[in-house]
């Protein structure tokens, strides 16, 4: 099926600019929010992003008017009685999203695909909801949209292949990258970022290195930037809905650091609010150095821990073992999104973290999987798959076989 004019509902900041990718592949777009000023500022928000175009002279201004041209704004469901697609990019709130759809579900026709841009939340509990699961489906952009490459691609349970085939074209005419990836929570690279930046936050968060030491070492790693920085960045506040979301589906080692609901609690929930981990404009940190002492005078963090960069990065080669082990995603496609999701890099070279096990050796991973668990329990208990690769002789680079194959 091919798209010839694409919905969007939400017109936040990813909504914006999921709809500024649309007209930038020269597609018809009509953008739905329930205000007119958040309407406003997302048409102020995809000129700014071609006028940074023009700027560069890689756009001229009538270049610019034509891509406006293809959008139009509504606060009611006028104009999505033609679309082939549209993207639900409202809050996340699985309930509002069930709302959506099935307020979609009436005007739309019943050809059109329902796409969610959930960073989380189950595809197959909205399809559920709507009078068409097999054309419900995961479209999971990144945070910001206009540059980040990748799109991961969830099919729920009754997603039809039809469906799947022409959402992957659709993402590819948008000149992303999309990578199918099986349903579960968090999805890929969601899943596997929470535990790095919530392991980050414990650590911060017992004293064992400050938010800026913490950032520093990381860049130094290879990280486009720290993890507090991407935080504030991404938003605090979705960072905490993420991570509550995940703790309650997979349990013990996803354990939310206290520190997130302190933060949450304050209202911090990064850049747009002028402060999270960090503050900005004329605010400071302190209020979060305060939160701190108090969890640590309560007992509610340990202290006199260590930070390592491996604290950080071992969760997340041991969840990506996992994601491998449910078959979420194949090897090739969890480094790719990694990459394509997130910007990491080892040592100047682009690597996501199966290529990375296998190049620190998934005997030294082990190892420090297992010193970690001794140390801070369940957040650390290395996957079977590990184990059993370590116990086969299959332990990297070193030997010519890990997680993949080397000449």
């Amino acid at each position: 099926m091919y798209i010839f004019k694409a919905g969007v509902v939400g017109a936040g900041v990813m909504g914006a600019e999921i709809a500024q990718v649309i007209t930038y592949a020269g597609l018809p777009v009509v953008v739905k929010d329930i205000d007119q000023k958040v309407l406003d500022r997302a048409l102020e928000r995809i000129r700014a992003i071609y006028q940074r175009r023009v700027d560069k002279g890689r756009m001229t201004p009538a270049d610019v008017e034509s891509k406006m041209a293809l959008i139009t704004t509504t606060l009611t469901y006028d104009g999505f009685e033609d679309v082939d697609i549209v993207i639900e990019a409202v809050p996340e709130n699985i309930e509002l999203k069930k709302k959506v759809f099935r307020e979609l579900d009436e005007v739309c026709p019943e050809g059109t695909i329902f796409a969610s841009n959930t960073s989380a939340l189950s595809i197959s509990e909205m399809g559920a909801a709507t009078k068409r699961p097999h054309k419900m489906i995961g479209m999971h952009f990144f945070n910001p949209a206009h540059v980040m490459k990748l799109v991961e691609i969830i099919p729920g349970l009754d997603t039809d292949q039809d469906t799947i085939d022409s959402v992957v074209m659709f993402a590819e005419t948008l000149r992303k990258i999309p990578v199918v990836v099986k349903e579960c929570p968090g999805f890929l690279v969601n899943r596997l970022l929470m535990p790095y930046l919530n392991e980050a936050t414990w650590a911060l968060a017992e004293g064992a290195a400050t938010a800026a030491e913490i950032d520093k070492a990381m860049t130094e790693f290879g990280w486009p930037m720290g993890p507090f920085t991407l935080m504030d960045m991404l938003g605090l506040d979705v960072c905490y809905h993420v991570g509550s979301y995940l703790y309650s589906e997979y349990g013990e080692r996803m354990q939310p650091c206290p520190l997130f609901e302190e933060i949450y609690k304050m209202g911090r929930y990064g850049e747009k609010t002028g402060a999270g981990f960090y503050g900005y404009g004329d605010q400071t940190d302190e209020p979060v150095k305060e939160a701190i002492k108090r969890l640590q005078a309560e007992g509610k963090v340990p202290t006199g821990t260590e930070f390592s960069w491996e604290r950080l990065i071992m969760p997340m080669i041991n969840e990506a073992a996992l994601c491998l082990m449910e078959n979420i995603a194949a090897v090739n496609d969890i480094d790719m999104a990694m990459i394509a999701g997130t910007g990491m890099t080892y040592k100047g070279e682009r690597m996501g973290p199966l290529q990375l096990a296998d190049t620190l050796g998934l005997d030294y991973v082990l190892e420090k999987l297992q010193e970690f668990h001794a140390k801070y329990g369940e957040r650390f208990r290395p996957a079977r798959l590990l184990k059993l690769k370590v116990r086969a002789g299959h332990l990297g680079k070193k030997v010519g076989k890990g997680f993949m194959e080397y000449a």
